[in-house]
């Protein structure tokens, strides 16, 4: 009985299939449906969120610079507290702006980074009235071992750049932004170049200091000098003969940021003691979050180089 019921269901199978027959491959293709394609990003955005990024990192600096050099000071006036807390709210508000892909600027990131501009314009006041009080006045001495003027310099350097990523995001579709009627691109590359070149003098201060006893230790005051002149021809020009060129030298900056940490950290490793005896070395030895400044204004630098790309007139 089995045997005469195969080869009926064989030729049932057969008759299916030629009922059926595959689709032709052409048939597949209109039948798949076309990929979604996702809405391109303005660049303004984009722009605006590199310089959050630029300006939280520079706030970061500043947060961690002055928490140990204040801690230094015994914290003997109460307005030491002040980079801090301000620098606290600069970097809440740049990682807001990091994650926020809209179009339209935020009243309370535009308040930070105004007061963190002030703040940073204060303190570079207080830093310098605090070397020009002790005995001697501006003299060697005083620079080496005084309050040092770059690192309230910094955090006005990080609310700039973070007042002008408002700028650029609150901008109107289809026009070039501007800040203060100033192409942003050219006022983002004016103040990379100026925070280059003001971070530049600090590390060559410190480094005369350290006798520069490392070879590595001439890099921050020669490769960062070079940077603030392509990207201050940005800001001068409003473009770049040599972009791939300044682009290039940008971020090897940007990797130098980063580089310069790591000797610092080898140099606090190398104090007496090592990392066990860290309160002290951290302290006394090179400014570990110091470097990363340079990471953060190179990061400015492509931002402007960027958006000068995106919108020519800017």
């Amino acid at each position: 009985m089995l045997r005469t019921e195969r080869p009926a269901v064989r030729a049932h199978t057969r008759r299916r299939a030629a009922a059926w027959p595959p689709p032709h491959a052409g048939d597949v293709a209109r039948a798949t449906p076309a990929p979604v394609q996702r809405p391109q990003a303005n660049p303004t955005v984009i722009a605006a969120r590199r310089l959050n990024r630029a300006s939280g990192l520079l706030a970061l600096s500043v947060l961690a610079d002055s928490a140990v050099e204040h801690d230094r000071g015994a914290w003997f006036n109460r307005a030491m507290y002040t980079p801090l807390v301000v620098g606290s709210l600069s970097l809440a508000a740049s990682a807001h702006g990091l994650a926020d892909r809209s179009e339209e600027g935020h009243i309370a990131r535009d308040t930070i980074y105004a007061l963190a501009a002030v703040t940073g314009l204060i303190g570079t006041g207080i830093h310098l009235y605090n070397v020009t009080k002790r005995p001697g006045g501006v003299c060697w001495h005083n620079l080496f071992y005084g309050a040092p003027l770059g690192a309230p310099f910094a955090l006005l350097l990080s609310g700039l750049l973070g007042f002008t990523a408002e700028r650029v995001r609150n901008n109107e579709t289809g026009t070039s932004p501007t800040v203060f009627g100033v192409p942003a691109g050219r006022a983002m590359a004016a103040v990379a170049a100026f925070g280059l070149v003001g971070t530049t003098a600090e590390a060559a201060l410190l480094h005369f200091r350290g006798a520069y006893h490392d070879p590595a230790m001439f890099l921050p005051v020669t490769i960062p000098p070079v940077a603030a002149v392509l990207v201050g021809e940005v800001a001068v020009t409003g473009g770049a003969r040599r972009e791939k060129f300044t682009r290039w030298w940008l971020r090897l900056t940007t990797a130098l940021g980063f580089a310069g940490a790591g000797f610092h950290i080898f140099g606090v490793a190398r104090n007496m003691g090592g990392w066990r005896n860290w309160s002290q070395n951290l302290l006394n030895g090179p400014p570990i979050p110091a470097p990363p400044s340079f990471t953060a204004l190179a990061l400015a630098g492509l931002a402007a180089l960027a958006l000068r790309k995106d919108h020519p007139d800017a």
